[in-house]
Parts: C-alpha cells; structure tokens; sequence
C-alpha cells in the first residue's frame, strides 16, 4: 500500500500564510495539516486553514472563458477568441483615450501574488499605473504616516511579540484574526508568564480582550481622543524616553506642545474610559521593559484612520519601544507590496496616490467622473468590488459603465457577472504561488510553493494568461525571439544575465515586461515547474545589494561570498525550498538603516496631523439621532475568511452571518435572539439574523466580512450566502486623507420586519442551510 502522499504548500486565507502540508487523493485536497519543517510556523494551524479542500474544490469553479451577451448572459468561447477580442478591445480603448484610461483592481489576492507582477507588467506596459486594491481599502492612512516618519511609504513596522513583556493590541483580535505568526501560542505564552503582560483597546470584550489585563473598552469612533489622553499622560507625566527621542527622533518640541494642551479628563469622557483606567494604562506601560504595539482595522478603518496611525507610531517612539528585542521594529522586503509615490495624484478624481495605489472608496468617481482621464477599462485580477468595496450599488452602476471590463477568477463572482469578458484561472493550489506578506524581524522568510493538484481543465495560471495577451497585443516577443535568452539560461546563470542585459539595452520597450520576459525564458529552468517564480530573480538580487550582511546572516554564507554570487545563491534558496525559506537575518540595530532619511532619524512632527489633533471635537463623536447605532463593517470571525471562499458549506457554524447585538438593544427592540432585522443606513438597507452578544457595547453592531456571495444550489439555482455588507457602507464616510473608508464605523438604524418579508428571508435561508448540509 503506497504512503500518504502529503504535499507542502502555504494557507491562502490570511496575510500570515502559516505553512501547510495537504493529503491528495485522487488529485483532490483531502486533508490538511500544518507543516512542522516551515521554518516561520513551525506546524501551526488554525480552524480556518483546515477547511481549504472546500475553497479548492466546488462547484462554482470556471472552466472555460466567458463573454457576456448584449442580454446580460455569457456565452462560452475557447482561449483563442478571447484573447484575440480582449486585446482588440484593449489596444482600441488605449488608441482612443490614451493608457491612462485603463486601471487595474487587484492584482493577487491573499496569498496569491505570483499573478499581479505580470498583470502589473501588462498595465505598464500599455502606459497606466492606475492600481486599486484590498491594501488601498485598509492601510494607505498607515502608509502616508510612515512616508513621513520613516522617509518612505515602503517602510513598514513590525511586532517582535515573542519577546516582549507588553503586548499592547489596539483595534485588532489576534485570537481570530491572527494577524502575526502562532498567534494564539503567543498570547498563551503571555497570559500564563506572570511578568509579561497585554493591554487591549476595543469597544468589544473581544476573545483577545478577555486574556488582557487591562481591556480599555472605548466608545466607537474615539480612539484618536483614548490614545490622545495617553500620550498627553505619558507627556505630562514626563514618562518619556528622553535618551532615545534625542538621538534617533525629530520634532519632540512640537509633539510635546500639543499634547500638553490636551484636556486629559474630557478626553477620556468622550471615550467612555474612566480617567484611572487611563492612569493604569501609562502606569503599564511606564514599566515594561519592552512594549510592542499591535495595530488592525479596528482603528485602520475606524474614524481618523491616518490620525489613529500617527498616534499609534507616537506611542511607540516616545517610549523608545523601538529597535530593541521585544518591541517595534522595520523589516526588510524582498520584493515591496506597495510603492512609494509621494506628491503623486490621480487626475480624474485630484485624488492623492499613496503607496502606488488609489483608494476604492474613489473607484466610482474614477469612473462616472466628467474628466478626460476618467477610467474607460478595468482588469480586475483575483479581486471582487461588487462584494468590497464601500457602496454596493454605487460600484456596480461603475462597473456597468465601462467600456470594458474583464475579470480573471477561479469563480463566477459578483464582479465577474457584470464583466465583458470572464477568464477562469487555475486556484491557488493548481499553480506555482508566493505571497508577499513579508513582515517578519529579525528573520524574514519567504515562501514559494508550486502546485499540489493538477490544473482544472480549462483554466491557465495568470503568468500564462498574461503572455498571450501581451502576444496578442504586439508587447511581448514570440518564443522563438526569446529562444538565445532561454538557451542562456540553461548554460549558465551569467550567461542569462548577460544576455538578458543586452535585450533589456537593445528593447527598453521590453523592461515594463520584464516579469514576463523571466517567466518564459528564466523560469524553463527552475524547480518543480516553478516558473512563475522567476521574477523573483531581479528581486534576489536587489536584496543582496540592500542587505548584504542581512541575506548572509540568513544563508549562513561565507563573508567573502561576493554580491552577485549572493544575489543567486538567495534565488536558489528561495524558489527551491518548498517549505519557505529566510531571506534575511537582522541584528536589532540594523533597523536604523532601515529608515529612508539620509540622517537616518524619524520625524514625529506631521503638520497636517498636528492640525488635525488640535481641531478634534468631542461634539462629533456622538451618535446621530437618525443612525443611532454604530455597525462594524466586516468583522473577522472563527469561521469567515475572505472573498475567495464562496462554498457555504465550509462554515461549521454562523452560516447566515449573524449581527452581533447586545441583550439590552435587543431587547428595547422587542427582539429576540435569533430574529431577522432590518439595517438601513444611508446608503442602503440589507437583512440578518441577529445574535445576542454580550461581549459587545450597548449601541455597537457587527457583521461578518466574506459573505454575500451566490451559490449555486444543486439545482443550478444561484442564491445568496449572508449579508453583503457593502450595501451599507458609504462612499463619503472616509478618511480625508488617505480615502480609508471608515468600515468599522457605520452609522445604522434597525427595524423590525413584517411577517411576510420573515418568511421569505427564513426560507431563502434554509434552502443556503441545505446547500451547506
């Protein structure tokens, strides 16, 4: 009898992407397990990943490429004709309107980045670098702030939370939503270690709060004026790291000035925290030795996203929890996730671009506007903003609107019924993958996998997809134009580079298209039909350049070793280790030259920020009387993930994607537990089952992210999987600077329903309950 045959990949459903091994059988995902010899995780697993075998394999997979009817269907057509017509389609919209008129929406999804460097070589390649993405609808505030602390937007922090004596958790749930690697054996270790300790910020008593010793249980919408009064406490109480703020920081005087004039007391009032609760807060923190902060969308999302942020990295540098073991750091990149794009703007909506990326919350306007370079295409690559981004029906009206839209999906996804051209793309685990979630220090790894099951018939990996569209388009040369190049590859890696330069300096038409070039020159000779990794190259070599010493550290390379050999000698570890491989080794003090001013200091004084916390208004943190509630748009659960999860069966619990309630609003309701509930807000009104939850504030609601999809039943019916939480949220309710929209801040009223709207809402349900069974 032949031994299990156990195959190594990586989790797709968060940005930790714990390693995995997967049983197959009958080239089918029949069981997972976490992989022991993944030198980040180390075995981990959590409930989610288990259920990958039902993101793998269900019965709303594409098989064959799509285009739509002038009646709103699709008819099927083979590669061939669809590429021809996109490509017709593209080159003619580009002819008229100039590359600027063309954007792409996604470009990998969660563990799923091999994709988006070719889709963003075909963007460039046709002359837009118009980008909008998941990390644009979370994260650009934290970017923004960290360009102007850091000295580019590309500098990221980092938690070392394995060592230490404070954890300090400001709007995330890491019990759940993970979020760092081993995230529960890290909190288990905190709790039970009687001299380390955790303090958490959250309206909810959330499953992380509840290991906390401190829980600040702040009202919704005014954690810039909790974190305010605790760094105004830390300055008047003179509980700052001098020593550190002179030699690695700028602009202590004017931070110090403002918060000296914030009124403490009337700031924790606003935010619902009694003022000795604040006192213990500075009191824990004044004696941990070594504090890390830990940040998510709770405040990333939450009202004054990018001022949140500031104030975040405020706290982290006035205490000196930076640069040493146990606190916050910077962390290498082996190839950035984002860019770097200071003072660059977006024409058709005067929109700032942050990190190379436009915000979705602008995505319709960046289509409906009346502008020259309003968009007239989108690609939209593993990515669905019918179902993500704010304002459901203003998307859609968008969406309807181009000139052409296509959609590159393993599914039939909301996004996709409203496309010109559906193009079906092998899964995660069909394919060569990598994730660029690189976020670890000292030691940070990178993992590439190749398949585990065979492609389902019909479908391409988007490296081959975009090399026939580039084709089609006259971009990218033919195979046997690439032949010396990939015939130098299997000489020798000098001979590739070598030729590789000379094609580059005779055809600089071809360097946008470089991922390309590699993927099918370079990448014939890697490992385990891992050619999509070939890029990676360039990158390899960067890193070794950057980080000479880093890189050696993590091959244990001789020091002699020259820089070319360890730029190749990185390559080889990466693309041919299938349990993820580091590719840097910091010591602590490398993370000075991680800051991208030339002095190598940062900058606590923002402007625009200093403005912003001294016109704070505690009158605007109250509840309006027409949206008494507050909605947390897409809470993370035990059993919700993201958008590319569509089978319901795969949830063991929570199938309808309950609104989290507390007894006391439930009850001035006249509702019950388990009953169906109108939320209306400004932008639009949905239906769901509502639960009592005690661990929320009285006023604060919550629904699930990752539902709101169709399915189709057995039957070939499609019906509805829990609330599309996007019908509610509004385009308007966003940063000023950053465009985040304020997801965890949603202004709802409730409504009971009538019994005949009951009945229909009950009955769609258990039809999706039969689904699951």
């Amino acid at each position: 009898m032949p031994s299990p045959d156990w195959r190594k990949t990586a989790c797709n459903l968060c940005y930790v992407n714990c390693g995995l091994e997967v049983l197959v059988e009958d080239d089918r995902i029949a069981k997972v397990r976490g992989d022991r010899d993944n030198p980040k995780s180390q075995g981990y697993l959590c409930n989610k990943a288990a259920r990958i075998p039902y993101y793998a394999h269900h019965r709303d997979r594409l098989t064959t490429p799509l285009r739509r009817r002038p009646d709103g269907g699709f008819d099927a057509i083979n590669w061939d004709t669809a590429i021809a017509e996109i490509a017709a389609k593209l080159r003619d919209v580009v002819d008229r309107h100039g590359g600027k008129s063309l954007a792409l929406y996604g470009g990998g999804g969660q563990g799923n980045h091999a994709g988006g460097a070719y889709a963003m070589a075909l963007l460039r390649a046709l002359g837009s670098r118009h980008v909008f993405n998941a990390l644009s609808q979370e994260k650009t505030g934290d970017f923004w702030v960290n360009g102007h602390m850091f000295g580019s937007q590309t500098c990221h922090t980092a938690e070392d939370v394995h060592h230490c004596d404070l954890l300090f958790v400001i709007g995330a749930n890491p019990w759940i939503a993970h979020g760092f690697p081993n995230a529960r054996d890290h909190l288990n270790d905190i709790r039970k270690d009687p001299n380390r300790k955790m303090i958490v910020i959250d309206p909810r008593r959330s499953e992380t709060a509840e290991r906390a010793d401190l829980h600040l249980a702040v009202r919704p919408g005014t954690d810039a004026f909790l974190l305010g009064a605790i760094l105004a406490r830390l300055v008047q109480r003179d509980a700052i790291d001098h020593a550190f703020i002179e030699q690695h920081t700028t602009g202590y005087p004017e931070v110090r000035d403002a918060f000296s004039k914030i009124p403490v007391e009337q700031w924790a009032d606003i935010a619902d925290i009694p003022l000795e609760q604040i006192e213990q807060c500075v009191d824990m923190i004044v004696a941990a030795k070594a504090m890390t902060v830990r940040v998510e969308l709770g405040i990333q999302q939450g009202v004054n996203s990018t001022l949140n942020s500031w104030l975040e990295k405020l706290l982290i540098m006035l205490t000196g929890s930076f640069g040493r073991k146990g606190t916050n750091q910077l962390h290498s990149w082996l190839v950035p996730l984002w860019g770097n794009s200071p003072n660059q703007r977006f024409a058709a909506t005067d929109t700032e671009v942050i990190g190379g990326l436009l915000p979705p919350n602008l995505f319709p306007d960046a289509v409906l506007a009346d502008h020259p370079d309003r968009l007239r295409a989108v690609w939209v690559d593993s990515s669905n903003p019918a179902n993500t981004a704010s304002n459901t029906a203003q998307v859609e009206t968008a969406l309807r609107a181009l000139d052409l839209l296509v959609v590159v999906d393993v599914a039939m996804t909301e996004t996709a019924r409203l496309a010109h051209y559906v193009l079906p793309a092998s899964s995660q685990f069909e394919k060569t993958e990598f994730t660029l979630f690189n976020f670890e220090f000292p030691r940070n790894y990178f993992h590439v996998r190749a398949g585990v099951i065979a492609p389902l018939e019909g479908t391409l990996p988007e490296p081959e997809i975009y090399t026939r569209l580039s084709r089609a388009l006259g971009l990218l040369p033919g195979d046997n134009a690439l032949a010396p190049l990939r015939e130098a590859a299997f000489r020798s890696r000098a001979a590739f580079a070598a030729e590789f330069r000379n094609l580059m300096g005779a055809k600089p038409q071809l360097t946008a298209l470089g991922a390309l070039v590699l993927y099918n020159t370079l990448g014939a000779t890697l490992p385990d039909g891992t050619a999509a990794a070939a890029p990676l190259w360039q990158a390899a070599h960067l890193c070794a350049k950057r980080s000479p010493q880093a890189v050696r550290r993590a091959l244990s390379a001789e020091r002699d070793v020259p820089d070319e050999m360890l730029g190749e000698m990185l390559f080889a570890a990466i693309v041919g280790s299938r349990n993820g491989a580091a590719f840097t080794e910091h010591d602590y003090a490398d993370v000075w030259s991680l800051i991208s001013h030339p002095d190598r200091k940062v900058r606590l004084a923002i402007a625009p920020l200093l403005e912003w916390l001294g016109r704070l208004d505690p009158a605007t943190a109250a509840p309006s009387g027409d949206y008494p509630f507050v909605l947390a748009a897409g809470q993370r659960r035990m059993f919700n993930a993201n958008q590319i999860f569509r089978d319901p069966a795969w949830r063991r619990d929570d199938p309808d994607g309950a609104l989290l309630i507390n007894a006391a609003d439930l009850k001035s309701l006249g509702a019950e537990d388990g009953d169906w509930i109108a939320v209306q807000s400004a932008a639009g009104r949905l239906v769901a089952r509502c639960k009592r939850d005690d661990s929320m504030r009285s006023g604060q609601l919550a629904l699930p992210h990752g539902y709101g999809q169709d399915y189709p039943a057995a039957d070939g019916e499609r019906l509805n999987n829990g609330p599309r939480v996007n019908i509610l949220t509004e385009s308007g309710n966003r940063d000023p600077i950053a465009g985040t929209p304020y997801h965890k801040h949603v202004p709802v009223r409730l409504e009971r329903l009538a019994a005949a709207e009951v009945a229909a809402v009950e009955a769609q349900s258990q039809r999706i309950h039969r689904v699951s069974a």
